[in-house]
């Protein structure tokens, strides 16, 4: 290399920096940096553990809404058959009573009939 050339990386300002980082950290958080990090990770796994927690009942609580609405669906469905046997029989019914209402007045008639003729 010539003396106009500089190397591209240099390796010893980046672990100077690094020294220099470390070194304003220990003035500003002293000897408590690693009770701040045992703090923080102990926070980070008691959100998690919590998140965990949460997503369980949330799973709990979506199955037991699935169980409900398929409940909730077959009671449905059900009483929809019973009121459509219901309909049906009462149709059945009217049908049955206006026949009755038909051939009663035909019989009427032709005993009118049979009365005018004598």
């Amino acid at each position: 290399m010539s003396k106009n050339q500089k190397p591209v990386i240099n390796l010893h300002e980046n672990q100077e920096a690094d020294s220099k980082i470390e070194a304003i950290k220990n003035l500003i958080f002293g000897d408590n940096i690693q009770a701040y990090n045992s703090e923080f990770e102990s926070l980070k796994q008691d959100i998690l553990d919590k998140k965990k927690v949460l997503e369980d009942l949330i799973d709990e609580v979506s199955s037991e809404l699935r169980k409900s609405i398929d409940d909730v669906s077959t009671d449905v469905n059900i009483r929809i058959t019973d009121l459509e046997k219901n309909l049906s029989a009462k149709i059945d019914d009217l049908e049955e009573k206006s026949m009755d209402k038909e051939t009663l007045g035909k019989l009427l008639i032709d005993l009118g009939k049979k009365v005018s003729n004598k």
